[in-house]
């Protein structure tokens, strides 16, 4: 039915009478939701809510991350009439998934934003569904976390990244995408013995607890291993999954405002997500896609399939517990 659906189904987003399904409409036309899924704003019933967060004003470099969320949704719909592939089954025809839109704010009253952040994530955990967050400068993690935390309990941590993020700054009021894991393990959101940052390749001597693989390590030791030693990390505990897109290389990800040479493939990271199917994901985000240093659009589709990964990665948890 896909190519007879083609010829009439347009705007999915805002006209399908189901949050469930595949949309077989033309890619290149129509609304753009993250994978065409419903553009809501009534989470009732709702098993995950995909949000965008338009927020660069942490970064130290490159700024335009604030694109990233509205590129991330123009390449998912690459992906939109296809389940997702390796996976074993189709998130969308089992969960109430969607497209919760961005959050609102106002970019002239930065110091307001990180609680409003915090506030816009306990709205949809209160609603009874889980975030996947598109960003957005990777500050953004930090106020989510203390969300997440507060009905969790402290986190584990899985990231994906060229750099830890981890770099002292005992200033909470300040806004650095840099320094936001070091406040998270300070203000108790994470617990560092149980977290682990993967492809890390920028030095930084205080990890504050944090297990290292770093991008050397993964080529070395190879996905499998690399995987087996996040899952030994991480075990079974409540874990908040954040990537990066520069934990790609440049080669595969060139449109972000810190590229660092040596970093992971694309293949590299659909395996290491794959196959952490079991850990306990509770939530998690794709950071720091910048449209206007992606003359290609290929980081915007790396960020679009790292977003339906982890929407793989945190139904596999729901079904199978």
């Amino acid at each position: 039915m896909a190519l007879e659906d083609a010829k009439t189904d347009v705007d999915g987003a805002i006209t399908r009478k189901t949050h469930r399904g595949l949309s077989f409409e033309n890619t290149f036309g129509g609304v753009t939701s993250f994978l065409r899924r419903s553009y809501t704003k009534d989470l009732t019933g709702v098993d995950l809510a995909v949000t965008g967060i338009p927020f660069d004003l942490a970064v130290t470099n490159r700024p335009g991350t604030r694109l990233g969320p509205r590129a991330i949704r123009e390449a998912s719909t690459l992906q939109a009439p296809d389940a997702p592939y390796g996976w074993g089954f189709n998130p969308v025809d089992e969960f109430d998934i969607v497209d919760y839109g961005d959050m609102a704010f106002d970019y002239a009253q930065i110091a307001d934003f990180p609680a409003a952040l915090t506030r816009h994530i306990t709205g949809i955990l209160n609603a009874g569904a889980a975030s996947l967050t598109l960003g957005g400068d990777h500050y953004i993690s930090f106020p989510i976390l203390r969300a997440y935390a507060e009905k969790f309990g402290p986190l584990s941590l899985v990231q994906f990244d060229a750099h830890s993020d981890t770099w002292v700054d005992d200033d909470f009021d300040r806004i650095d995408h840099g320094t936001m894991f070091y406040k998270a393990v300070k203000a108790g959101l994470i617990d560092p013995a149980r977290s682990v940052q993967i492809g890390i390749r920028t030095d930084n001597p205080d990890t504050m607890g944090v297990h290292i693989i770093d991008a050397r390590e993964v080529h070395e030791m190879g996905t499998r291993a690399a995987v087996e030693k996040i899952k030994s990390v991480v075990g079974d505990h409540p874990t908040y999954v954040s990537f990066d897109i520069d934990a790609l290389d440049p080669a595969f990800a060139p449109g972000t405002g810190t590229p660092v040479w040596g970093g992971l493939s694309s293949a590299q990271a659909a395996a290491m997500l794959r196959d952490l199917a079991g850990i306990n994901m509770v939530g998690g985000d794709v950071v720091e896609v910048s449209p206007p240093f992606d003359t290609t659009g290929a980081t915007a589709i790396a960020g679009a399939h790292v977003a339906v990964a982890l929407m793989c990665l945190w139904c596999w948890n729901k079904r199978n517990r």
